[in-house]
């Protein structure tokens, strides 16, 4: 189980890393020092896979500095080895956005929302890519939530506070709902860290029954879709899989951050993981898991088209993406 200092931790990184009461990431500030990352021309990308399509659906890109803080666990010189050696920068990095919607007959189930336009200049691009591959914010009749750090969840309202999806019914976590709408851990919590907290209830706040659905993962969420638990980045984390023909594909939502670094060397703990160990531990075991079944996989912050295929390297993993 978490302790509350490994969620203190998590908690603060993952809001002491955006301006308060936005979500701005404070790095984005200062991505101009290094030029601004470039989107996909085409944002977004299709894959058939038995009776279903995935599709693949970018939000946008932000570069941010590369800082020791980025990687808890390793030294920065040993960071910046392992992005050259695959011909990446190591002054910064790229952290792409990509949702999935999974298409199964008249169903069409969306896995994480981006920001909307909530969040940096480079972002927001999940409902243009949408329309571009055929569909409008009205089609989607599921959204399925892996956690509740803003850039998965903010892209639900508007600024205005409008819901995205208007006809969706929303499923969430259990357990990641309980962590971030309680008020007494809200209100215990520095007050630089209540930001996560505070975007839970903008986005949540007012939500019927018929809107609003907590479950506990393990279970179906639809006809070929289910929920697998994965915490340790946040309490609740929760990765889904989709099964059609013989073959499956699994959204690992954040089980790593950018792979080059966090699938490669699974031990590493990024910033955000508010319990570190349990997340290495269920990276490994999610990872080997994807192997031994030869599953299609998708990462919400892998580069784009952001899935592909993950096999053994070293003692870690590698992910290549679909070409």
């Amino acid at each position: 189980m978490p302790t509350r200092r490994d969620l203190l931790i998590g908690t603060t990184a993952f809001a002491s890393a955006y301006v308060a009461g936005t979500m701005m990431p404070l790095w984005a500030q200062n991505a101009p020092n290094f030029g601004v990352p470039t989107p996909p021309v085409v944002g977004f990308r299709r894959m058939k896979m038995g009776d279903v399509e995935i599709i693949a659906l970018n939000d946008g890109v932000v570069r941010r500095p590369l800082a020791e803080e980025f990687v808890r666990n390793a030294p920065m010189t040993q960071v910046q080895e392992a992005l050259k050696a695959q011909a990446l920068p190591t002054e910064f990095i790229d952290i792409p956005y990509t949702a999935f919607l999974v298409v199964a007959g008249n169903r069409r189930i969306l896995m994480d929302v981006g920001f909307a336009d909530n969040g940096p200049s480079t972002t927001g691009r999940l409902a243009m890519n949408l329309a571009a591959a055929g569909f409008k914010p009205e089609d989607i009749d599921t959204v399925l939530i892996s956690h509740y750090h803003g850039d998965h969840i903010g892209g639900l309202r508007n600024k205005a506070g409008q819901l995205s999806f208007p006809k969706a019914r929303i499923f969430v976590p259990a357990a990641e709902h309980a962590f971030w709408m309680d008020d007494a851990r809200m209100n215990a919590a520095p007050e630089g860290a209540r930001g996560g907290f505070m975007t839970a209830r903008r986005v949540f706040g007012g939500l019927t029954p018929e809107q609003l659905t907590l479950f506990t993962p393990g279970g179906e969420m639809a006809p070929g879709v289910a929920s697998m638990a994965a915490y340790g980045h946040t309490p609740g984390h929760t990765l889904y899989t989709v099964r059609s023909g013989g073959q499956s594909f699994i959204f690992v939502a954040d089980l790593t951050n950018i792979p080059q670094l966090f699938a490669r060397n699974p031990d590493w703990a990024v910033q955000f993981d508010m319990n570190a160990e349990q997340a290495r531990d269920v990276r490994r075991k999610v990872f080997e898991m994807v192997v031994k079944e030869n599953m299609l996989t998708g990462g919400y912050h892998f580069p784009f088209p952001a899935f592909g295929t993950v096999s053994r390297l070293g003692s870690g993993f590698e992910f290549k993406a679909v070409a």
